[in-house]
């Protein structure tokens, strides 16, 4: 009894890391509106320089350094790490841009689509079985953005783009199997040269945001480290603590929040037609959310085997 005690215990504080992960998550916008007058490209450099500045202090305290090594003795998980970087970076750089230039409603969308582009993801890169029930989700989900596409006469680039960055961040770390604060280390050290001779150009050419702007804005931007690796450790807690599928269930929380701040606190536009396209990714999500959990139970419909020649063909 004392160790189901115990066991209950351990997954409620994995789900209260993970609610803190994800509640900081959904209210970054509000720390990257503190930075409008610095251009995005910009704010994106501060942020890997000063994450990785902040992550090694974090590895060189707790002597995780013994963790790295092996990665960088590694090529295959070096390489994984190295196209780490560049897609986090991709994903950063968006994230800044959508919420910078008035598009968090959009931002939000993106990271509830996210789900199922893992999915589409595991469907083709790790031949994973696909549910009836887990299809007619991908459907609503793609009817979601076809209304907006049609009505808008426009593609909702960013929510794809952050839907798609940041689901093939997760499948490159799945494949690399680096723990979190190695993985950031080693993602932001990879691009941190680039982003620091582009700091220093920057500088160089009196236009940089730490020679022209205040004080408090300097302090913002070293702050980015911070703000980036917080969520992260308590995210990490909580993968440890409870169940892989209760995270994913809990991080409909981020995306919430952003959707609410796009809609009250900075007042962009919400029509009914986007209330119509979130209504379809919505009720796509409860539904993939209950097939995952067993609750909707259906035989496989769809596999990629399925898909593939055979020899007689």
């Amino acid at each position: 009894m004392k160790i189901e005690a115990r066991d209950v215990d351990q997954n409620r504080a994995g789900v209260w890391y993970g609610i803190i992960a994800y509640t900081l998550w959904g209210f970054l916008p509000l720390y990257w509106k503190l930075m409008l007058a610095v251009p995005p490209l910009e704010i994106l450099a501060h942020r890997i320089l000063w994450s990785f500045v902040f992550m090694s202090l974090i590895v060189i305290v707790s002597g995780g350094w013994k963790n790295i090594l092996p990665v960088l003795a590694d090529r295959k998980k070096l390489m994984l790490m190295f196209l780490c970087g560049f897609i986090v970076s991709a994903n950063w750089f968006t994230y800044i841009y959508a919420v910078n230039t008035g598009h968090v409603i959009e931002a939000s969308m993106g990271y509830f689509i996210n789900p199922l582009v893992v999915v589409l993801l595991g469907l083709t890169v790790f031949r994973e079985k696909l549910t009836r029930w887990q299809l007619t989700a991908l459907l609503l989900a793609s009817g979601g953005v076809m209304i907006i596409t049609i009505q808008y006469g426009r593609v909702p680039w960013i929510a794809l783009l952050l839907a798609i960055t940041f689901a093939a961040y997760g499948l490159t770390k799945k494949l690399a199997r680096v723990d979190p604060v190695t993985g950031l280390v080693l993602e932001t050290f990879i691009v941190m040269p680039v982003a620091l001779v582009y700091i220093a150009s920057l500088e160089t050419a009196g236009v940089g945001a730490l020679g022209t702007e205040p004080w408090l804005i300097k302090f913002v931007l070293a702050g980015t480290g911070i703000i980036t690796a917080t969520p992260l450790f308590f995210y990490a807690r909580g993968i440890e603590k409870t169940t892989f599928s209760m995270m994913g269930f809990l991080q409909y929380i981020a995306p919430s929040i952003t959707l609410l701040l796009g809609i009250f606190v900075f007042k962009e536009h919400f029509s009914l037609t986007d209330l119509i396209s979130f209504c379809f990714i919505w009720v796509a999500l409860i539904i993939f959310t209950l097939a995952n959990t067993g609750i909707l139970k259906e035989p496989v419909l769809v596999t990629t085997d399925q898909y593939r020649p055979t020899k007689e063909a």
